[in-house]
C-alpha cells in the first residue's frame, strides 16, 4: 500500500469519540509563509514524526513516588509543546500490541527546528533516561499525484496539511514502492491507483493520513490508518492486497497498532 491507499475521509459511527487535536490546528500559523497547490487555498506543508519509545525495565522497578516524578515531569514536556495551529503531539499505547516498543508520541508542526527541540526536551527528562527509540519516522505532507473525485476537506486542503484525531486505533507503517513503479507512466500508475482508490472507498470508517519521506528518511512514505472498527482495517488491507498495483509494494512493514490514549494513560500502562 501507499499513497491514497484508502481516502482521508471517516463516516460517521457509533463508537465513544476520543478527543481531537486543539481547536485551531491545521489552520496556517500566523506570520509563516504558505504555498498553493493547484490555485486552491494557501497550504503549509507539515513536518510529522512518529517516535516509537521503549522504556527499560529499571525504569519499571523504581519506586512509585520517583516514577511518578517522572511521569510528570514528561507530560509537562508535551502538555507545553500542545500550541494551536503550530505543534500537535498525540499519544498512544503499544503495550500488548507490540512486543519491542511500549508507545507511541505522534507529533506535527511545520518546522523541523521545532521538532528537534521537542524531542530533545523529553529525551532530557528523566524518564528520558530510561528510553529506547527501536523506531523513529520522519515524514512531511504533500499533495497526492492522485486525485480522489471527492469534494471533501481533506482534498480541499490538497493534502498539504493533515488533520488527525478523534479515532481510538492507528495503525502505522512505513512503506516503500518498487523502482519499476516510478518508470510506468503517470497514466499508468493512475490507472492502477484508481483501483487501489475504488477500495478504499468501501471502507469509509477508516481515515487515512499518507506523508512522504523521499531524502529526509529511509522510507518513501509513512501511512497511519486511524479507525474505531480494526475489523474495517483488517478486511481493508486484506482486500487491497488483491490490486494490481500491489504488485509494485517493495516493503509496507513493521506494522504498528497503536491504542489513543492520553499521556498519563499511556504511561500508566507502562508501569
Amino acid at each position: 500500500m501507499a499513497e491514497t491507499n484508502a481516502p482521508e475521509t471517516t463516516a460517521a459511527h457509533t463508537a465513544p469519540p476520543v478527543a481531537g487535536p486543539p481547536a485551531g490546528y491545521g489552520s496556517q500559523p500566523s506570520g509563516r509563509p504558505q504555498h498553493t497547490h493547484g490555485g486552491g487555498a494557501p497550504v503549509k506543508r507539515q513536518i510529522v514524526a512518529f517516535s516509537f519509545y521503549r522504556i527499560l525495565p529499571e525504569w519499571k522497578r523504581l519506586p512509585a513516588a520517583e516514577k511518578a516524578v517522572h511521569k510528570a515531569a514528561f507530560i509537562a514536556v508535551i502538555e507545553k509543546w500542545q500550541k494551536p495551529g503550530e505543534f500537535l503531539t498525540m499519544t498512544y499505547s503499544t503495550v500488548g500490541t507490540r512486543g519491542d516498543v511500549d508507545m507511541l508520541v505522534w507529533s506535527i508542526c511545520y518546522s523541523v527546528e521545532e521538532m528537534n527541540r521537542m524531542r530533545s526536551e523529553l529525551l532530557a527528562t528523566p524518564l528520558g533516561g530510561y528510553i529506547e527509540i527501536p523506531h523513529h519516522f520522519l515524514s512531511m505532507t504533500k499533495r497526492s499525484q492522485y486525485q480522489i473525485d471527492r469534494e471533501d476537506e481533506s482534498e480541499a486542503e490538497s493534502r498539504g496539511a493533515i488533520r488527525p484525531g478523534g479515532h481510538k486505533y492507528i495503525f502505522v507503517y512505513p512503506f516503500w514502492k518498487t523502482r519499476p513503479w516510478y518508470m510506468l507512466s503517470m497514466e499508468e500508475r493512475r490507472r492502477l491507483m484508481d483501483e487501489h482508490i475504488r477500495v478504499g472507498l468501501a471502507y469509509p470508517r477508516v481515515k487515512l493520513n499518507t506523508t512522504y519521506s523521499f531524502g529526509i528518511d529511509d522510507q518513501e512514505f509513512v501511512v497511519a490508518f486511524e479507525t474505531n472498527f480494526p475489523e474495517d482495517f483488517v478486511d481493508l488491507v486484506q482486500q487491497l492486497r488483491e490490486t494490481e498495483a500491489s504488485m509494485y509494494t517493495l516493503k509496507d512493514f513493521p506494522i504498528f497498532s497503536c491504542v489513543r490514549m492520553t499521556p498519563e494513560e499511556m504511561l500508566d500502562h507502562i508501569g
